[in-house]
């Protein structure tokens, strides 16, 4: 139900009274009133509802996507090297392939998800992803664990940001950031869940022929297809597009997030002149460089924590369940975060925090090197400071972005201009630099004092617009697409 505002009619039977206000769960989006749908109690149980329906089949999603990306790492542990003949940098190199096309193919694959819609294009990546993982345990040479690793970069190009734009179109700002924790903590589960699994199939060693290492590809591979198919039957649409609400309630969901961040135009195709124009902001090039500093240290713990581990002492399968702890405590405390963040819709602070834990973590695993309780601890602060700030700098910078087209575009411009950190990430841990890794963590501190950096100059130049509201909404005011009347000043103001 929708009734205009006017406050001359205060009286009238068309308009909220302030007991009504107060009572009825409502949006006022610019001179419109959004009543919440008469059948739904509170508008946190709608939330709820949605909650349901979205976040856990994406969790699962890409827990399943980061697990067959870097399960490679446990397998490590279990001789591909050896059994592959791989020799020198040849495992690095095997690592930064994947990289290649994920890099390249994450903005076209967010305009692909638009028009195909997200319950197809996502579930047809996973199966993908999920079918070459398999394939990958049957490779005999390093050739052929290149043609993998490229084609599994392909096929999972389009998840990542897929997914976050997908949950950013349909929370507002302010309730945005434990969603995305909960979703890109997923990367911690699988980090902790792989570890797991390998320990246990580090016993089929041998089954039928075949190596532990193998085994981990098949079967995670396996399992990934095997949940593809019911993906496709879960995932849901953008709001305007699913199916399980009603139209009223897609209405008052679309109109939430008009007030909270305007015309989504989601009506029309992502045209060329839509990516210049979201290029045009310098902001966009600071999202991308803050996502970059973490993702080098990032992916370097998730590639080589078990390889690191290794070198304290442990046995195999000891060393795969000794990379469990790190990750699942990083995945507590980035809720916790998350939480806190949302409860006081603050972003800056609560990225430096991690950030200074993450540094405290890498200045001990530089120094100390004859103290393995010490440096298992570091490891700790170090997942735990990386896997805490890069949901929270996704978020912000996602949720500052309005509308469908600047969010499908700058979120895949983030991630995908982030994710060359990937083809840094495999050269931070040389075979020849074991078991201090004195570079490797070298160039991990530096990628998280960019971080730093760039996260400052981000707030600043958020701070600075965020300084003169009323010339940027008269600007605003002058564009055909915010003729409605939307709320501009809720939506301009920039989350800091």
């Amino acid at each position: 139900m929708m009734v205009t505002k006017d406050r001359s009619l205060s009286q009238s039977s068309e308009v909220l009274s302030a007991e009504q206000r107060q009572r009825i769960p409502h949006v006022e989006s610019g001179e419109r009133v959004v009543l919440c749908p008469p059948h739904i109690t509170t508008e946190r149980a709608l939330m709820r509802r949605i909650d349901a329906r979205l976040l856990p089949v994406l969790c699962m999603l890409y827990l399943m996507a980061f697990l067959d990306r870097v399960n490679i790492g446990n397998a490590a542990v279990y001789g591909l090297q050896r059994d592959l003949r791989l020799v020198g940098d040849d495992f690095n190199v095997a690592l930064t392939v994947f990289f290649v096309p994920y890099v390249l193919f994450e903005i076209p694959s967010n305009i692909v998800l638009k028009r195909l819609k997200p319950h197809f294009w996502l579930s047809i990546c996973m199966f993908l992803f999920g079918l070459v993982t398999l394939l990958q345990g049957f490779v005999q040479s390093f050739s052929g664990l290149i043609a993998t690793r490229f084609f599994l970069g392909l096929a999972e190009a389009g998840v990542f940001p897929g997914c976050f734009y997908l949950i950013s179109m349909w929370y507002r700002r302010s309730e945005a950031q434990k969603r995305y924790t909960l979703f890109f903590g997923s990367t911690q589960l699988a980090g902790a869940f792989g570890g797991l699994l390998a320990s246990a199939i580090g016993n089929m060693n041998g089954l039928r022929g075949y190596s532990a290492w193998r085994w981990i590809f098949i079967l995670e591979g396996l399992l990934t297809c095997v949940l593809s198919f019911a993906t496709y039957f879960l995932i849901s649409d953008f709001p305007e597009e699913a199916k399980w609400l009603t139209e009223e309630e897609r209405v008052y969901i679309k109109e939430r997030l008009r007030a909270d961040q305007g015309d989504s135009k989601a009506e029309r195709r992502t045209t060329y002149r839509d990516i210049v124009e979201v290029f045009k902001d310098y902001k966009i090039v600071l999202g991308g460089l803050m996502y970059f500093a973490l993702v080098v240290p990032a992916y370097g713990l998730a590639y080589f924590s078990p390889t690191i581990i290794r070198t304290y002492g442990y046995s195999p399968i000891s060393t795969q369940l000794h990379s469990v702890p790190p990750f699942a405590v990083a995945f507590v405390f980035s809720v916790l975060i998350a939480f806190i963040s949302d409860k006081l819709q603050h972003r800056f602070v609560f990225i430096l925090i991690p950030l200074a834990l993450g540094i405290s973590g890498t200045a001990i695993l530089l120094r100390v090197h004859n103290n393995v309780d010490a440096q298992y601890g570091a490891l700790f602060l170090l997942a735990m400071g990386i896997y805490a700030a890069m949901p929270v700098i996704i978020c912000w910078f996602t949720m500052n972005l309005q509308g469908h087209h600047a969010r499908s575009v700058g979120t895949a411009w983030q991630i995908g201009f982030g994710n060359l950190g990937g083809i840094v990430a495999p050269f931070a841990f040389l075979s020849r630099d074991a078991p201090y890794y004195r570079t490797g963590y070298a160039l991990l501190m530096s990628m998280i004092c960019l971080a730093v950096v760039s996260t400052a100059a981000y707030f600043l130049a958020l701070w600075r617009e965020n300084q003169r509201p009323e010339r940027i909404a008269k600007e605003e005011l002058t564009r055909p697409e915010h003729a409605n009347g939307a709320n501009l000043d809720g939506r301009l103001r920039h989350i800091l």
